[in-house]
């Protein structure tokens, strides 16, 4: 009987939320405003929760240091603009010429591939494998097309989810700042809405969170620095065009899970067949080994255990983050995924605690 009266609470439950959700369908405009704010404001916010795990350690020490923390936050920002004057000075001008000069060659690039394509096509190796009445050329470029009409409709995805740069480029410091001078105020308030007797709990919830993003973040961030650095010199090594700019554009498609490193790879045997096969299949060795030691050397290392979750499950995420929403969906997925599994843990010890609560321990004089 209890059995029952448990699944028809259930039961119950689960057609409130579905009323629910039924009854938010029918009232669209109420949530409109909020979208859009929503919208609006989800590109800054993404960019300060990612950068305040990234300085928070740095702010930190200087604190420790006596230096006062707001001082420390200046001191940090004006390092920064240091940095992007250097980079603006050394190194941009390079990438812009690689890009440049991309961009121009761009029909060059593509008779070359399909020279290049074409000699594959008239190799006798190939054509002893390939059915004579298949073309492999035209295939691949028709391939490369829709590639490139996908990627063209992903770009616009991309320059409308950074479309409002003003707003980004002075709210998103703004933001940074006080999430830096609060520090770890926020988890405490966050706790106080709990209920007295789930403060210990709630209290370890927010650091496990706070602890797993900032391992998260940061090691990214490591990892991606650690996988260009060595596809850099690889590229360097194979004589590959275009080497600096394809490095930047696959470091940044890495923070893309599982997706990004495949994208990325695109470009890089595109430009490598340009040049010639041996220079294209160089290439993907070199992204294959750089990737190898990122996942099994690097990625261990600066990770360990705080990442436990299945490649399987990865994929997973990402699909249903790309089609929920699109290129932030797939950004923001291993971060809820990964906060979520903690909830639903410490929820699930508070359930079985309550449930079967723990016998408690005779002594030793107790039992003789």
């Amino acid at each position: 009987m209890a059995k029952l009266n448990l699944f028809i609470r259930i039961c119950i439950a689960v057609l409130l939320v579905l009323g629910i959700i039924y009854l938010g369908t029918q009232v669209k405009f109420i949530f409109t405003p909020v979208l859009s704010l929503f919208r609006v404001v989800i590109v800054p916010l993404m960019l300060a929760v990612f950068f305040f795990y990234l300085l928070r350690p740095l702010i930190n020490w200087l604190e420790s240091r006596k230096l006062n923390r707001t001082a420390a936050i200046l001191l940090v920002y004006l390092s920064i603009a240091v940095l992007l004057l250097a980079f603006s000075v050394g190194v941009w001008p390079s990438l812009k010429s690689q890009l440049v000069n991309l961009g121009n060659n761009m029909p060059n690039v593509f008779n070359a591939l399909g020279e290049q394509l074409t000699k594959l096509e008239d190799s006798k190796l190939l054509s002893s494998l390939i059915p004579a009445d298949m073309n492999p050329a035209g295939q691949l470029m028709n391939y490369l097309n829709k590639g490139f009409s996908l990627l063209s409709n992903s770009m616009s995805e991309l320059f409308s989810f950074v479309s409002n740069f003003a707003v980004v480029l002075f709210t998103f410091p703004i933001l940074l700042f006080y999430m830096l001078k609060e520090g770890g105020k926020f988890g405490v308030k966050v706790v106080s809405f709990f209920p007295k007797r789930f403060h210990k709990e709630g209290e370890g919830v927010v650091a496990d969170i706070d602890e797993a993003m900032s391992n998260f973040i940061v090691g990214r961030v490591l990892v991606n620095l650690a996988l260009g650095v060595l596809m850099y010199l690889g590229f360097l090594l194979i004589g590959l065009p275009y080497a600096l700019l394809l490095t930047v554009v696959a470091v940044l498609m890495n923070f893309i899970p599982f997706i990004g490193a495949i994208l990325s790879t695109v470009p890089i045997f595109i430009i490598g067949l340009m040049e010639s096969p041996s220079t294209a299949i160089w290439s993907i060795v070199v992204v294959l080994v750089a990737q190898q030691i990122q996942d099994n050397l690097v990625a261990p290392y600066i990770f360990g255990k705080s990442l436990d979750i299945h490649p399987l499950t990865t994929i997973i995420l990402v699909l249903a983050g790309g089609d929920f929403g699109g290129i932030i969906g797939i950004l923001l997925i291993i971060p809820v995924y990964m906060m979520l599994k903690i909830i639903t843990v410490k929820l699930h010890q508070l359930y079985m605690r309550q449930r079967w609560p723990e016998e408690p321990q005779l002594s030793a004089d107790a039992v003789d």
